[in-house]
């Protein structure tokens, strides 16, 4: 018997674990000023790309039982910004749901006059609303009240550990904790900003973006595959490129960027067009296995 409701969740879950045993040791350890802005500066990026694998585990929990996932929602909290919950109801039930009308998509690229916002705008007021609209998402729908309830029950068990730790040594606890919790909200949210912005349609396979750099997929769990992903968004994400492969046919050519900074550093988030042979390349790993399994 596994906690796990997939094998491919073992080796991230040990190395956030590991991260987090990693912050703790510097916030008890540490006793010069320097030590914990470095350690700050070091995992910005990082846990920018475990907030990735916190947005998979709200899609799908990693284990099979609460307690495991609610204690790994802490871990991921400390790490991301995001608390238990948050994701599910801003973005699984909000986002998802809403995605292909701006004037509802708890994640609008539109200002309300209809023009598109820019980078810092976006990622500023989503990032500042995201705590908000989750709340607003889980108060209008009565379904998801026992995820309403979780919700703000673990963002108030977050905010007393984090108190805590404040209580102990405010300086590396703002340091470890806090502002690595605030940036990478911030870093998630301008990330996203590159999923949809400026595809205004009603069709799933014309409204995200794609990213097929190996490096990127790999350290944020195949998030690149993103019109998979909004396509079976409760799809473990060990199969999003099988099913990206299923769906290259119908993903127009020109909905794919480049990966950001530190995948690529010209050219970051540049838009990219594949060619018709990369696109058959791409649906030819889709007929692959089952050749094989024949």
């Amino acid at each position: 018997m596994t906690l796990f409701r997939y094998p491919e969740d073992r080796i991230p879950v040990l190395l956030f674990a590991t991260v987090f045993a990693l912050d703790l040791s510097v916030y008890f350890l540490a006793s010069n000023w320097w030590l914990p802005i470095l350690w700050f500066g070091l995992w910005i990026i990082p846990k920018g790309w475990i907030s990735s694998w916190n947005h998979h585990h709200q899609h799908l929990p990693m284990f099979k039982h609460a307690l495991p996932n609610r204690l790994l929602e802490i871990v991921f909290g400390f790490q991301t910004g995001v608390t238990s919950h948050a994701w599910f109801l801003h973005h699984v039930v909000g986002h998802h749901r809403n995605y292909l009308d701006q004037e509802k998509d708890e994640s609008t690229w539109k200002r309300p006059d209809g023009t598109t916002m820019g980078e810092l705008e976006y990622s500023l007021k989503t990032a500042l609303t995201a705590y908000p609209r989750a709340l607003k998402v889980g108060l209008e729908q009565p379904q998801h009240r026992k995820a309403l309830r979780v919700f703000v029950g673990m963002a108030l068990l977050q905010v007393v550990l984090l108190g805590a730790l404040f209580w102990h040594n405010w300086y590396n606890a703002l340091f470890v904790f806090l502002l690595p919790m605030a940036v990478s909200l911030y870093v998630t949210a301008w990330a996203t900003y590159f999923h949809h912005v400026g595809l205004e349609t009603k069709d799933h396979n014309e409204a995200s973006y794609n990213i097929l750099h190996k490096g990127y997929n790999l350290m944020t769990g195949n998030l690149g595959y993103h019109t998979a992903h909004h396509s079976k968004h409760g799809l473990h994400w060990s199969k999003l490129p099988e099913l990206h492969a299923q769906l290259a046919r119908h993903i127009p050519a020109n909905l794919y960027r480049e990966p950001g900074i530190p995948f690529v550093w010209s050219g970051s988030e540049a838009k990219l067009e594949l060619t018709p042979e990369q696109v058959e390349a791409l649906a030819a790993t889709a007929a692959a296995p089952k050749r094989a399994a024949a």
